[in-house]
């Protein structure tokens, strides 16, 4: 078998890393040919409201250009290049791909596995990175933190902010809501533990580990959930199930004045729902990091609310996030080479 990797990296997931990386783990043998992509100065392709490229979603580079790069390479480590099932007939060498990513969303699963491509992913790569902005984003809503910064940005001073009828609340005395237990929900639920705050957990599909049951955490139905929580944080994966699924139903169960965290994904929330409950006030302001479609329209009607916190989908970006990655795609090309298993096959 050639050992020759393409790695197509941008200028987070730096391929110069990737490489410093595998070589590290595999030795000086091998050939490697890197080639960095403009993201995040240059937004990628979204495809949850339709792709152009064979239904991927969340990437960048030109078909073409990215065929032309991997060549006859037989492994392709990357972060957002596309792999599509008309790519892969050009690509009868690649017998191997790893993704830098939790869901390889990238890339065609179905033809890679037609073609006999192993794919293996890095799951968890910035869980902790996630559930630390998340608890950044939940105190920044409770605290007030966001109104006071730009109450004195624009030069006023807000000193209602301290009144007892205006003022926040700390967390010890709120109920907060994780929606998904996977590997960030699971971490946030271990940061809120040392606020002492009441836990739910509402995710059909795991059971809640024996150390969280006996600290009180609730595993609990999603319209239990949306009843109790003073704060509502999703961490769920989009699906057909859960696409849309905190629409105006969700929101007319939400307890009044409730506070919602989307460090997830887009396409989660009905944003027009989540504008009238903000509007209303029933909703009692929201933290946003991610969107249906990014970058968000400079004339998006959320941008003009003042109960809302948004960033540019930056949860999950930290150094660490990129030396983790990066440390288990090197692994899974080690094993590759190696023939061993993979330890994250998708």
């Amino acid at each position: 078998m050639s050992s020759s990797i393409a790695i197509v990296g941008d200028r987070f997931m730096l391929p110069s890393v990737f490489a410093e990386r595998i070589t590290s783990a595999c030795g000086n043998d091998i050939e490697i040919r890197m080639l960095e992509q403009p993201w995040p100065d240059e937004p990628m392709e979204h495809g949850y409201a339709g792709s152009k490229l064979d239904g991927l979603k969340e990437f960048m580079g030109d078909p073409d250009d990215v065929v032309d790069f991997i060549g006859n390479a037989s492994m392709l480590v990357t972060h957002l290049a596309p792999i599509s099932r008309s790519m892969l007939q050009r690509l009868p060498n690649l017998k191997f791909i790893a993704v830098s990513r939790g869901g390889p969303v990238n890339i065609d699963m179905q033809a890679a596995r037609d073609h006999e491509v192993l794919v293996v992913n890095t799951p968890g790569r910035n869980a902790s990175a996630v559930a630390e902005f998340t608890i950044g984003a939940i105190l920044a809503e409770t605290r007030l933190i966001r109104s006071g910064h730009e109450s004195l940005r624009g030069r006023e001073w807000r000193g209602d902010l301290y009144r007892a009828d205006r003022t926040g609340r700390e967390l010890s005395e709120m109920t907060v809501g994780i929606v998904g237990y996977g590997a960030i929900g699971t971490r946030v639920v271990k940061l809120l533990k040392a606020f002492g705050c009441r836990i739910l957990v509402a995710d059909p599909y795991v059971q809640l580990s024996a150390q969280d049951r006996n600290d009180g955490v609730e595993h609990v139905a999603l319209p239990d959930l949306l009843a109790r929580a003073d704060v509502i944080t999703l961490h769920a994966r989009v699906t057909p199930e859960t696409t849309g699924f905190i629409d105006r139903d969700a929101f007319a169960r939400i307890r009044p004045g409730a506070f919602l965290i989307n460090t997830a994904r887009g396409p989660l929330v009905d944003y027009d729902a989540l504008y009238d409950a903000l509007s209303s006030g029933r909703v009692g302001g929201a933290m946003l990091d991610t969107f249906a479609v990014e970058p968000v329209p400079p004339d998006w009607p959320l941008l003009q609310l003042p109960n809302v916190t948004l960033t540019p989908h930056i949860a999950g970006a930290s150094v660490r996030t990129v030396t983790f990655a990066a440390d288990q795609a090197a692994e899974e090309v080690r094993r590759f080479l190696a023939g061993e298993p993979p330890l994250n096959p998708c």
